[in-house]
């Protein structure tokens, strides 16, 4: 192997370059047009274009991919993580085309990237298991029927995806028919495909996995667990490894069956295993993903283990370096740097990212897939970045957090930095004596807490902030004001002055504003129709992901003239409600 195509974009494509960098290997990006002047393009050692804006006409499209490996003389392909990278077909175009998969088997990634085929895998391997279906539902109806049977709530998730899109989870019964409907609309957005199926849902559980490491010579080990029950909408924003205040009996049980599901499963490559586990103490498996996943980096901290080298070795036919699993050594956090808003409920905000500056210092690692005056462009995915903080003890790790945190800088987009500072604070999340973070603690615990801080809020639209430093009685104090005004009183002026001056715009209160730019998908009442304040009125998709609109006010609402999958600007009005 002497020539690597990376399959992907942003953070990921650039760790795979530099991995490549370390192994001696040549590095090729390929690039969709709106991520032209993009970091991976500039990491990698040669780019190539492939012509087009969409995640379908780009990063999805295989035939233009394996075009760019056999132009560029890649003798192997990487897929990194989302897009392709649990794409069987994919897999299997690479191979037929006389190149190398980083990655497990075809045959592998079908049986594990399906969660109906990985849970009958799961109970031979005797792992523990909650109630499912035996194969995705054909309707809502199935659900309906699957909810009457085992309860609610249900979670209702693609066969072929993961990272949390394509998965709703339905409340009460009310609830199933739209669950479902999104659900599929995500799967098929995502992935390409819309088959979801059915389980018990846990609740309060925390989300714990295995990153496992499997070679060709029959070697198996589980790299470490981690504990990622951080989440907004399924989606991780923290992780940590090891996964805290677990017995040992319970480690031993995610090891072995772990290991014990991918060799079931004739796994080879780097794999997570992953499962909930209840307040109770139940465990009980969730799905393998088949590919490099995002938050594998606080698993190389501790466990001393690049596991992209151990991809690459892998691929080449060798041996694990590790034949045994490894101990960890100190803790490590992970924290998700996405361009989305927390004061408004997570919206993802686009744009171009006029200052960037990282942390330093002991166990500080950040891995970027941006720099300043970089574009994070609207079609995909909100991660910018990530924060990697090790520690001697769980308890250095978290100072360490906090003092990075303080000191990361993104400025032109909004960003979670405000919601990550204040979790790394929060007594569920800091306590020494038990772990009261579960998977929806965000929505739940936080939410009141989101809602009124003062901190998060400053991220809102209008709400940019900057902070002075001022003396006060001799010793150096930080003030934080509205940006408006620094710049009226730097330059003179009014504070509600735009930047030509003039009368302030009249807000018609009536009016249903997008709280984001994205496509919409669908009006969920019709025409005419009354609505409640806090009713959901439309849901719009950007960077991949599904986010209602929710009435401002009671009233009868009118629909603006827009389509399906028509754009949508931030602020443009969707109707009113009068």
């Amino acid at each position: 192997m002497k020539k690597v195509l990376i399959a992907n974009r942003g953070e990921i494509a650039v760790r795979i370059a530099r991995a490549a960098a370390d192994a001696n290997l040549v590095s090729v990006a390929v690039y969709s047009d709106p991520d032209a002047d993009a970091l991976h393009v500039r990491r990698a050692d040669e780019a190539y274009a492939l012509g087009g804006t969409s995640s379908a006409e780009t990063y999805l499209d295989i035939s233009k991919i394996i075009a760019v490996a056999n132009r560029s003389g890649a003798d192997a392909v990487h897929p990194g993580y989302g897009f392709l990278s649990e794409n069987a077909g994919f897999a299997r175009a690479v191979i037929e085309a006389g190149l190398i998969w980083i990655g497990p088997t075809p045959e592998a990634i079908e049986l594990l990237g399906n969660k109906v085929t990985a849970r009958e895998i799961a109970v031979r391997a005797g792992a523990p298991l909650v109630p499912g279906t035996d194969a995705p539902a054909a309707d809502a109806s199935e659900v309906r029927a699957f909810a009457e049977k085992h309860g609610v709530p249900v979670a209702i998730k693609a066969a072929f995806g993961g990272g949390g899109r394509g998965l709703k989870v339905a409340r009460t019964m009310e609830e199933i028919e739209d669950a479902f409907e999104s659900a599929v609309r995500e799967a098929t957005v995502a992935f390409g495909r819309g088959e979801c199926f059915v389980e018990r849902f846990l609740d309060k559980p925390r989300h714990v996995e295995a990153q496992v490491l499997a070679d060709t010579h029959g070697n198996v080990i589980v790299v470490g667990t981690r504990d990622c029950s951080l989440q907004r909408r399924h989606q991780k924003l923290v992780e940590e490894a090891p996964a805290p205040f677990l017995s040992d009996e319970q480690r031993a049980k995610i090891h072995e069956s772990a290991k014990a599901i991918c060799r079931e499963a004739g796994y080879v490559g780097a794999g997570t295993v992953e499962y909930l586990v209840a307040p109770d103490g139940l465990i009980s498996f969730l799905e393998v993903n088949t590919r490099l996943q995002v938050e594998h980096p606080v698993s190389e901290e501790t466990a001393g283990v690049d596991l992209v080298i151990e991809q690459f070795r892998i691929a080449e036919g060798k041996e694990l370096s590790l034949k045994e699993d490894p101990q960890p050594v100190g803790h490590a956090f992970e924290f998700r740097i996405n361009a989305e808003d927390p004061a408004r409920g997570f919206l993802p905000g686009p744009g171009t990212v006029t200052r960037f500056e990282v942390p330093t210092g002991s166990g500080i690692r950040v891995d970027a897939g941006v720099r300043s005056n970089s574009n994070i462009p609207g079609q995909y995915d909100s991660l910018m970045a990530k924060l990697i903080v090790h520690g001697a003890t769980r308890e250095q790790a978290l100072r360490r957090a906090q003092v990075a945190l303080a000191e990361f800088t993104i400025e032109g987009v909004p960003t979670v930095l405000p919601f990550h500072r204040a979790v790394a604070k929060h007594p569920d999340f800091t306590a020494e004596q038990g772990f009261k973070i579960y998977t929806t603690w965000i929505e739940s615990d936080f939410a009141e807490e989101l809602a009124n801080s003062e901190e998060i809020a400053t991220t809102s639209v209008g709400g940019e902030r900057e902070v002075l430093t001022i003396d006060l009685d001799g010793k150096a104090m930080a003030l934080g004001l509205p940006a408006a005004l620094v710049h009226a009183i730097r330059h003179g002026g009014s504070a509600s002055d735009g930047a030509g001056g003039g009368e302030a715009s009249v807000v018609d209160a009536d009016a249903l504003l997008s709280p984001m730019s994205g496509n919409l998908v669908s009006f969920s009442v019709e025409d005419g129709t009354p609505v409640a304040k806090g009713q959901t009125v439309a849901v719009l998709e950007a960077m991949k992901m599904e986010s209602p609109v929710i009435a401002h006010r009671d009233g009868v609402f009118t629909a603006a003239s827009f389509n399906p999958g028509q754009a949508i600007n931030r602020g443009e009005s969707l109707g009113s409600i009068a």
